[in-house]
């Protein structure tokens, strides 16, 4: 005993020791990693879904089956917005480091999990899905907390640097996602999962031997009631969401159906009733005070709207590309998502040269105005691409969206810095899930508002386009007017996964099979779908850029309006914020609020 007591071991020595001046880069590169895998594995099957589908034997587009594709793509993104704020404020409690390190193993152990697929048909999606929940739960685990370590690593006058550079590779991680799952699922369906096998398990170990608790853990109780009432509410309501994007009867969308009308209120009330719970409880999930703090409050309204009009943004051009414009240019349809990725690289470039650059910056001469101009810059850029004819010249639409990159990456890092920096140090945690879940909810929420939208604006004009088109080149009228007939948000999934839309809707009734060669090759081949559809998209996209450039507006007022840059701190306030038990003194009002 005495022995033990004497010689401590290397991990409690190594544990013990003080963080050294060189433990913010540690913390910076590990917290990096984890963010990037993370919001990879969000969006790299969005690409690769067709080939995960076809590895076990089961069409993505059969009518029963969509739910089993929102739920690959959605399932993920429901957790991550549900999940975030309980994580951090766990953080807060027993240790950020200590929630991170768990959060990287579950996720590596996940990543095992999926790549090893057992089952077939329906069971082998189901695995996939629950175990992309499992993976959710540990890259919350990452997101939640990676911004409160990397707050407390480094000093005020580094912090905007720091977090620029974590923010936007989490953001540029949803748009390589989609490049690294067209190339992986080339090889094989499975290899979309290992590729986060490696990663996850380097980072779990790099994670448990490297990082420091460098902040003390905050005593408090969970918040039961809170925790379930927001999970509930925020999962009802997403979940309403998602179904709302099905056809319903002879309607193009779900919005009529009373299970989704339930779902939404029903998330909406429990919503409610948790706010009134985070007012009366001592120890709060969700700490509604912060929402006092200007810079606070402003800074996660700018980032749920940027976050609805990128996630738009995401979708549109994955559409645009692979269902119109690629085919147009000569690509096969199968070969779309690969190359959709490529052409969307400048987006990413942007992100990438902007939101250091303007972290750093923004460290000097404040958020407001980088974070302000940015989002300007987004909505001038959706602007241009609302400009722009469907069949478009390749440099003026990379030039957009270098701009629209270039705009999110001056936003997104002063903004995350104004955040974070606006807080008492002991509530970074949940600060950080608290923002995390307004970005993340705002990906869930941008589905359904611009898929909604989008399959509107196709509804009144595709099925007449169709029909007529399909009947001019030897398609009997019941049959065209059957195809024409089904719900337009099949057809937007089918590009969307890279198919070829006509193959798909003629292809199991045999009617291809009575063409004549000529019709059967204009009809499959690549321009007779995206010349048709090209009206009724644009449309649509008329009408999704012009809400994502007015979200960007909003979103740039809001950003105006969170006060001018703070006096440089290295320990910010440690008393609580104003809580719901009263109000606290003027002083610390004034402490916590932007000057």
């Amino acid at each position: 005993m005495t022995a033990h007591t004497s010689h401590p071991s290397r991990w409690t020595r190594r544990k013990d020791t003080p963080a050294g001046p060189g433990y913010k880069w540690v913390a910076l590169s590990n917290t990096t990693l984890g963010v990037l895998i993370a919001t990879m594995d969000a969006s790299i099957v969005i690409i690769s879904l067709p080939a995960i589908f076809r590895g076990i034997g089961l069409d993505p587009l059969a009518p029963g089956n969509i739910g089993y594709l929102l739920w690959m793509i959605l399932g993920y993104l429901l957790v991550s917005a549900v999940l975030v704020v309980v994580l951090g404020r766990l953080g807060d409690m027993y240790g950020r480091v200590k929630i991170y390190n768990l959060g990287f193993l579950i996720f590596a152990c996940a990543s095992v999990a999926l790549s090893l697929d057992p089952f077939r048909a329906g069971a082998g999606a189901m695995w996939l899905i629950l175990w992309r929940i499992v993976q959710a739960f540990g890259g919350s685990m990452l997101t939640a907390n990676s911004a409160a370590i990397l707050t407390d690593a480094f000093p005020t006058r580094q912090r905007g640097m720091a977090l620029g550079i974590n923010q936007i590779t989490a953001l540029a991680g949803q748009f390589l996602g989609l490049l690294a799952g067209g190339l992986l699922a080339a090889v094989d369906w499975r290899a979309v999962f290992w590729v986060s096998v490696p990663i996850s398990i380097t980072g779990t170990i790099w994670s448990y031997l490297s990082l420091r608790e460098t902040s003390a853990g905050r005593p408090g109780r969970i918040d039961w009631l809170g925790n379930i009432t927001f999970a509930a509410g925020a999962g009802i309501l997403l979940a309403g969401i998602t179904y709302g994007i099905q056809p319903y009867g002879s309607d193009a969308t779900g919005w009529g159906n009373p299970w989704v009308l339930s779902g939404l209120i029903g998330g909406v009330v429990l919503l409610l009733l948790f706010c009134y719970v985070e007012s009366r409880v001592a120890d709060p999930m969700f700490t509604l005070a912060l929402f006092k703090i200007r810079a606070f409050a402003a800074g996660n309204l700018a980032a749920l709207l940027t976050a609805i009009a990128r996630g738009g943004l995401q979708f549109m051009l994955i559409i645009w590309l692979q269902g119109i414009w690629l085919p147009l240019h000569g690509y096969a349809f199968e070969d779309t998502p690969l190359w959709a990725g490529i052409f969307m690289l400048p987006l990413t470039l942007g992100f990438l040269i902007a939101g250091p650059v303007s972290g750093y910056l923004s460290d000097r001469f404040g958020a407001r105005m980088f974070s302000t101009t940015g989002l300007v810059v987004v909505a001038i850029s959706f602007l241009g691409l609302l400009a722009l004819p469907i069949d478009f010249d390749y440099g003026l639409f990379a030039a957009l969206l270098l701009l629209n990159g270039l705009g999110q990456g001056m936003f997104s890092a002063p903004n995350t810095s104004s955040i974070m920096g606006s807080v008492p140090a002991e509530y970074r945690g949940v600060a950080s899930g608290m923002r995390s879940t307004f970005q993340n909810s705002g990906t869930a929420l941008s589905i359904g508002v611009f898929f909604s939208l989008m399959v509107s604006g196709l509804a009144s004009s595709l099925p007449a386009a169709l029909s007529s088109g399909l009947q001019a080149h030897g398609v009997p009228a019941g049959t065209a007017e059957h195809a024409a007939s089904l719900p337009p948000v099949s057809t937007l999934f089918a590009t969307f996964l890279g198919n070829n839309p006509i193959e798909h809707l003629l292809g199991s009734g045999g009617t291809l099979t009575h063409l004549t060669a000529a019709q059967h090759a204009t009809l499959t081949g690549h321009t007779f779908f995206p010349q048709l559809v090209s009206g009724p998209f644009h449309h649509g996209l008329t009408i999704v850029f012009s809400v994502a450039a007015g979200m960007a507006l909003v979103s740039a007022l809001a950003s105006a309006l969170r006060g001018g840059p703070r006096p440089a701190q290295d320990n910010p306030p440690q008393s609580r914020p104003p809580a719901a038990a009263g109000p606290a003194p003027a002083e610390q009002r004034r402490s916590n609020a932007p000057s």
